[in-house]
């Protein structure tokens, strides 16, 4: 199976697939990019302490950006935030109303059948 076609087709639609450059931060840099990260973030400034935060793999900042998300309505950001994290008890919940809503459309789907 030919995985470089299939995913380039959702290249442009910030799917889920997590993939990893392998750099290394050492922990002062780490440290220091972290509390900038914080920084913007209490500044309001979401989407440069997001990419510090991903950039770190800061899981509580990475957390605070996906609750920030579903304050705004960004259901689906705040729940690649929360999978990247990884927060299973925040995700969790999202994902269990995405499935009661699946489950809604192909019930009703199979009533038109």
């Amino acid at each position: 199976m030919n995985y470089e076609k299939i995913f380039k087709r959702f290249e442009n639609q910030h799917g889920f697939v997590k993939t990893s450059s392998g750099t290394t931060i050492d922990v002062s840099q780490k440290a220091a990019l972290n509390r900038r990260g914080n920084v913007l973030f209490n500044s309001g400034r979401i989407e440069e302490a997001r990419r510090i935060f991903l950039t770190t793999g800061y899981s509580d900042g990475i957390s605070r950006i996906g609750d920030y998300y579903k304050s705004q309505g960004r259901v689906l950001d705040a729940l690649r935030m929360y999978w990247i994290a990884p927060d299973r008890t925040k995700a969790d919940p999202i994902i269990m109303q995405l499935s009661e809503i699946i489950r809604h459309f192909i019930h009703e789907e199979q009533m038109y059948e």
